[in-house]
């Protein structure tokens, strides 16, 4: 095995993805338009070795969709709705996903954007060039519009 891959398989993570509000706009049950940098950003990670799981509400066709939408645009999951492509439900199998990530715009705080989600998943990448930093407001922020 390649030493970089080592490397790489000890700093893999695990990155859980919501689809409806996360990687497309909410237009459910439709396919909303792509959220900004969200395939680009899943290119670069799944490059970099860490495992996508597609986990969404979205069951049936259109969950077929959703995938499908997704594999048009680059990106094909490790998993869907489970932990393993070989995952199999029963009665005994959790439900819950194990990931090291979740993405999802439902998480406190609403989403935060794809940049800043690639720069928690790597704090010593390059700040990201498609964030645009807020202006301040002026003194602790009041005063100047």
């Amino acid at each position: 095995m390649n030493p970089s891959t080592l490397s790489n398989f000890k700093n893999r993570k695990i990155i859980a993805i919501d689809f409806d509000g996360t990687l497309v706009k909410d237009a459910y049950p439709s396919i909303g338009k792509p959220m900004p940098f969200a395939f680009d950003t899943l290119k670069k990670l799944q490059a970099e070795g860490h495992l996508l799981i597609l986990w969404t509400y979205r069951s049936g066709k259109a969950l077929d969709e959703a995938v499908e939408f997704c594999k048009n645009n680059g990106i094909e999951f490790y998993a869907v709705n489970k932990n393993n492509p070989e995952e199999e439900f029963t009665d005994n199998t959790p439900r819950k996903i194990k990931a090291d990530v979740f993405i999802d715009d439902r998480n406190i705080g609403g989403f935060l954007g794809w940049g800043k989600y690639y720069q928690l998943i790597n704090p010593n990448a390059a700040p990201s060039l498609t964030q645009v930093p807020q202006k301040k407001k002026g003194f602790f922020g009041f005063g100047k519009k």
